[in-house]
This record gives C-alpha cells, sequence and structure tokens, in this order.
C-alpha cells in the first residue's frame, strides 16, 4: 500500500505544480494582453467626448474666422503689426 499512496501523493504535488507553471503564466499573459488591447480603444464616454471637442473646435474656428474678416475690414494690415 505505501507504492499506492506514494504514487496518489505525486499525483497530488504534480496537479498543482503543472497548474502554476503552465495555466497561471498562459491566464496572466492572455488576460493582460486582452486588457492592452482593450485600453488601445475608445470608450463610448470618450468617443463622445471627442465628437463634442470636435463640434466646439469647429465653432471656435468659425468665430476666429469672422473676427479676421471684421479685422480685415476695419484695421487693414493689423496681421503685420507687432
Amino acid at each position: 500500500m505505501t507504492v499506492d499512496a506514494d504514487i496518489d501523493l505525486d499525483v497530488l504535488l504534480a496537479l498543482p505544480i503543472i497548474f502554476l507553471v503552465v495555466v497561471v503564466p498562459l491566464w496572466l499573459i492572455l488576460h493582460y494582453g486582452y486588457k492592452a488591447r482593450a485600453s488601445k480603444a475608445l470608450s463610448k464616454a470618450d468617443e463622445e467626448t471627442l465628437a463634442e471637442l470636435w463640434k466646439l473646435s469647429e465653432k471656435l474656428e468659425q468665430r476666429v474666422d469672422s473676427l479676421e474678416t471684421i479685422l480685415d475690414r476695419e484695421a487693414p494690415g493689423w496681421r503685420n503689426r507687432q
């Protein structure tokens, strides 16, 4: 009976060791690889914020164009002043 007990003990020790050496590193690599890929993509909230900022920048560009047109009419040569 000691031979059977030794085999059972060896199997019981081998399974956690195999799990720790093979499964855990593979799981960690896949898990953090997925996390890295997922973090590169924009979230829905990020996309909405970006769209809002884009609209705001277009409005600001129109305002600057309007101000430049007014200055061109009212103060010609304003671009050359320092």
